[in-house]
């Protein structure tokens, strides 16, 4: 791509420092700098060859390839942390290669959205719900619609009416209490694609993407995220057998889109509630007894990765490849939760390219470098996990297994 810049530039007149044309009366007296495109012949220009003209440069634009693009749009910045009373977060994410299959992501309500607005649109709407529309006026809303389809039923009554009409009014102050939380609350999204390269950038990519549409009808239609969002972008993920015949797979063959994803939500109070699709369960760090603690197995509930069991009471399921067996969708039951009970315990997130979450010596080795940064920020901490990784990564290419570097994402919440 080319982009044209234009600008004028006296002849022979060379004086640094000076920004403006001292022998044009015309530029000394519009105030314009020695650059400004003045027409050649203006009145009260000085002549000879101190006139302007207009010079034309062609700069070249440097287009981004897509593995930069995409790493670039996998990676917050550090201005998208969410500011919580009584919480430090941060995390940082390293590709095996020019772009890599992990993600994560800040999700800072606060900043994304607009919550007073949200509040004051869901008041507006409980009082809009309950006015009956004035005969010869439009439909105002989706409750207007619904009532006007049941006055073509047999048994309506006004009544009946006005009780529904109570009812999607009760649900926006619903809306507007649950929005209320959002101002001291802050999420956080871990996926891990399969693979390191750019097709496994692009599946992160696709749920980061499907993620945020589904939280912008989330926030409309319930004021937080609940469970039924997740089976959405599960079932996102899954292989359509439409998609199958359409490229002329095999049912046999191994070829998804798989990730695993880990989304949860923290509150001041250290409250952290989260969902996990295949992702390495969550480390808690306890400064009182400097380890990390062991964590139930009842409250750590998950998934098989995304796209990869589709439960058999969606009503797509026959249209969905599942790999497993589930008899039903997610509820509030498998929401799992943890707390971090006192001032510098540390809850661990992270990909499998920094533990997979079985090894008991690397486990040993993480909490060690947790122990002795325990006392620093959570962003040093991250960074301390993240060059530990870095060095085993160089360990395994000297013994010949580079084909085990893996992208490296790691997220540290701290209690202050």
């Amino acid at each position: 791509m080319v982009s044209w810049a234009r600008w004028t530039m006296p002849f022979d007149f060379e004086a640094p420092g000076v920004d403006q044309c001292s022998q044009c009366d015309f530029c000394v007296r519009a105030g314009l700098p020695y650059n400004s495109i003045v027409p050649i012949g203006e009145p009260g220009m000085c002549t000879g060859n101190r006139h302007h003209r207009i010079v034309l440069m062609v700069t070249p634009q440097v287009e981004l390839t897509i593995d930069e693009y995409l790493r670039k749009r996998l990676m917050p910045v550090e201005g998208a942390i969410p500011q919580l009373a009584g919480i430090d977060m941060y995390g940082n994410s390293i590709p095996a290669g020019p772009v890599g299959g992990d993600l994560f992501e800040y999700i800072n309500f606060q900043q994304r959205y607009n919550i007073d607005a949200r509040i004051a649109r869901a008041l507006r709407l409980s009082k809009e719900y309950l006015e009956p529309v004035l005969e010869g006026q439009p439909l105002r809303n989706s409750v207007d619609a619904h009532v006007e389809w049941m006055q073509s039923k047999p048994g309506y009554t006004d009544a009946v009416a006005a009780e529904y009409r109570r009812a999607k009014r009760s649900e926006q102050l619903r809306i507007a209490e649950v929005l209320q939380e959002l101002h001291t609350t802050a999420g956080v999204l871990l996926v891990d694609a399969q693979g390191h390269g750019i097709i496994s950038a692009k599946i992160a990519s696709t749920v980061h993407d499907t993620f945020h549409a589904f939280m912008l009808a989330e926030l409309d239609r319930s004021g937080k995220t609940t469970p039924d969002m997740f089976e959405k972008i599960n079932l996102r993920l899954a292989e359509s057998v439409t998609a199958r015949n359409a490229l002329g797979r095999d049912k046999d063959e191994n070829s998804r889109e798989i990730a695993t994803m880990l989304y949860g939500e923290v509150r001041p109070s250290g409250h952290f509630r989260f969902v996990n699709f295949g992702h390495p369960p969550p480390l808690v760090f306890s400064a009182e007894y400097e380890k990390f603690m062991e964590i139930g197995k009842a409250r750590m509930v998950r998934f098989l990765p995304l796209g990869l069991a589709i439960p058999e009471d969606n009503p797509d399921r026959n249209r969905y490849l599942s790999m497993a067996p589930r008899t039903r969708k997610m509820n509030a039951s498998d929401v799992a939760e943890i707390t971090l009970m006192s001032p510098g315990d540390i809850l661990f997130l992270y990909t499998d390219g920094v533990y997979d979450g079985s090894d008991e010596q690397d486990r040993v080795q993480l909490e060690r470098v947790i122990r002795e940064h325990r006392d620093e920020s959570a962003k040093d901490i991250c960074n301390a996990i993240l060059a530990h990784a870095v060095k085993q990564d160089d360990y395994l290419k000297q013994i010949g297994e580079q084909d085990r570097v893996d992208d490296k994402t790691a997220f540290v919440i701290k209690r202050r």
